[in-house]
């Protein structure tokens, strides 16, 4: 069974189109078109200060200026080492409006892992934020990049730097060129940087907006390229899908057109609010939490870390519209002695995505916000965000425990697991889920052999297992990869398992996730012990977990005799987690 928005038309949209109509645009012309609707709108609020959709404009463009100058071109790749922040939002699109090419950057990585990251997009420049900076210093002395800009909290408020005193400008504000790295002041950046229109020479169709890194079982990320057609299909796919509205270019802008409110939805354009934790360097946060709320002139209010009470406060006192984030944001949420004190009446929508949410906690949030919807998604960096969503509108079919129907354009089927050629499986048989529509990335970034083995005759092969019901809703039972999800950040088995080996009191290891209701999964490792070596756990995790990120830390061990093999001598790790 393939499933098509024509096979799955009686559970679509009220009143919209099958197909929709994809401007060849810039991404940048997202935040051009929301800051001529939505001016003087809040558009951030971080720690106090305000930044309007018209000043965060005019700061991209001024960015842009500043990066061009100091010899960015079309299709350099410019890399990003920071926290949500106003600021990752203005080197975000005014890398694109320079017509270069985003590429995030985990600011928890290692200098290793970052280096590895730089040198493989091939990255001219990077900014980065003074809290990483000492890490991503020793990263781009093992790169080809050629100069860096460093910005602080005061430079949320575009107040004066304390990089900008010391680094060295040129006559015309820029750095000379010299054989050491330009190291730059954001705050200076941005003063420095004229306010112009940009319109950047390229092929939206062709030429790419993002290379997002993701992971595969052994750890080694892998850039996926990503066009800006690719990135603005997507946000457009979501967009309609919550909203009902059909979006429009005008003078340059991609603008969603302000209407009276329509009760049938729980987005209403210019007129909602959000507390924003996702990550921008992940692929839910920078398409769903920033470009799909730009354009629907959302104020997003930034926190820097969570803390329920602190997050329940603002969403009272900024009468939120929506909730939003991975599995573990709304354990905590639910838990907390202020879940049913607050005043949560303004909230119409709660999403949910990076793994499963628990139907224990779908419940809780039904009961407690009767007349919000609650509606999982699934996605994953290969097609831009997101390809299949439960209904967001009032009077929608929502299946608890599956992740919906195809978007717009979109198309899925369930093949064989041994034989992803092979036809599409009947509903209720388990496979590989593939997907084709055109949120689909490239490929990935100077590997077209890994390239050809998970993009066939327009499908992308996702690696994880799933189940269609007779009405073509999709429900996710596996992963084929190994990759634990660990409070939204993936953990890759295999790092893990081979530092294991590498204490010789060790002689077999194997790592699963264990599924943790307040995390979503935590590393634990199942060890056989080598004959005559003491060790103690203690020790062990400690071995392991040297100069590790907190995320990827291994949290649990059990010894066992042996470890379950099948005839092949491969480890059955289904085994191991039926075990957890």
């Amino acid at each position: 069974m393939i499933v098509t928005p024509q096979t799955v038309e009686t559970f679509w949209p009220p009143n919209m189109p099958l197909t929709l109509s994809y401007p060849r645009i810039p991404v940048s012309a997202i935040l051009k078109g929301s800051a001529s609707i939505f001016a003087n709108r809040p558009a951030l609020i971080d720690a106090g200060t305000t930044w309007t959709f018209a000043q965060l404009y005019e700061a991209a463009l001024r960015f842009a200026d500043t990066i061009k100058r100091l010899g960015v071109q079309t299709g350099d790749v410019v890399a990003v080492v920071m926290p949500n922040c106003p600021q990752f939002a203005v080197a975000y699109y005014g890398i694109l409006l320079a017509g270069a090419v985003f590429s995030p950057v985990n600011p928890l990585l290692s200098a290793a892992d970052m280096a590895y990251q730089l040198n493989d997009a091939q990255a001219r420049g990077v900014i980065m934020h003074d809290k990483v900076a000492s890490v991503v210093e020793q990263a781009v002395r093992q790169s080809s990049v050629q100069w860096s800009i460093v910005t602080g909290n005061g430079d949320a408020a575009l107040s004066n730097s304390p990089f900008a005193a010391d680094h060295p400008w040129g006559s015309a504000g820029i750095p000379q060129p010299s054989s050491s790295l330009a190291w730059i002041s954001f705050a200076e950046a941005i003063q420095r940087g004229e306010a112009r229109e940009q319109e950047p020479a390229l092929d939206p169709s062709r030429a790419l907006a993002h290379l997002a890194y993701t992971g595969g079982t052994t750890g080694r990320s892998k850039g996926v390229a990503l066009t800006h057609f690719n990135v603005v299909a997507n946000v457009l796919q979501v967009a309609v899908w919550q909203t009902g509205l059909l979006p429009r270019v005008e003078s340059g802008g991609l603008m969603l057109p302000v209407t009276a409110a329509n009760d049938r939805y729980t987005v209403q354009p210019g007129r909602g609010s959000l507390i924003n934790l996702t990550p921008w360097f992940h692929a839910m946060g920078i398409i769903g939490y920033l470009n799909v709320q730009i354009l629907y002139g959302t104020t997003m209010i930034l926190h820097s870390r969570f803390d329920p009470g602190a997050y329940l406060e603002d969403a009272e006192r900024y009468r939120v519209t929506s909730l939003g984030g991975a599995p573990p944001i709304f354990v905590a949420l639910v838990r907390h002695p202020d879940w049913t004190r607050r005043d949560l009446s303004t909230v119409r929508g709660i999403a949910s995505g990076a793994s499963p949410l628990a139907v224990e906690i779908i419940h809780h949030l039904e009961d407690r916000l009767p007349q919000a919807l609650v509606v999982e998604a699934y996605g994953l960096t290969e097609v831009t965000m997101v390809a299949l969503s439960n209904p967001s509108w009032y009077g929608g079919v929502r299946k608890v425990g599956t992740v919906g129907i195809p978007l717009f354009d979109t198309a899925c089927q369930v093949v064989p697991l041994d034989d992803p050629t092979a036809p599409a499986l009947p509903p209720g048989e388990a496979g590989e889920l593939l997907i084709s529509g055109p949120q689909l990335m490239q490929g990935y970034h100077r590997r077209p052999d890994e390239t050809t083995g998970v993009l066939r005759n327009g499908w992308l092969r996702t690696g994880d297992v799933a189940v269609l019901d007779n009405d073509g809703y999709v429900a996710i039972v596996d992963r084929q990869k190994d990759i634990l999800i660990y409070k939204g950040y993936n953990v890759y088995p295999r790092e893990l398992e081979e530092r294991l080996f590498q204490h010789p009191g060790v002689l077999s290891a194997a790592v699963v996730g264990k599924p943790v209701l307040e995390v979503g999964e935590i590393p634990k490792a199942f060890v056989v012990r080598r004959p005559g070596v003491s060790i103690s756990v203690e020790d062990l995790l400690q071995f392991v977990n040297q100069d590790l990120a907190p995320y990827k830390r291994l949290r649990e061990v059990q010894w066992v005799d042996s470890l379950p093999v099948s005839a092949a001598g491969k480890v059955l790790k289904r085994v191991l987690r039926e075990e957890n």
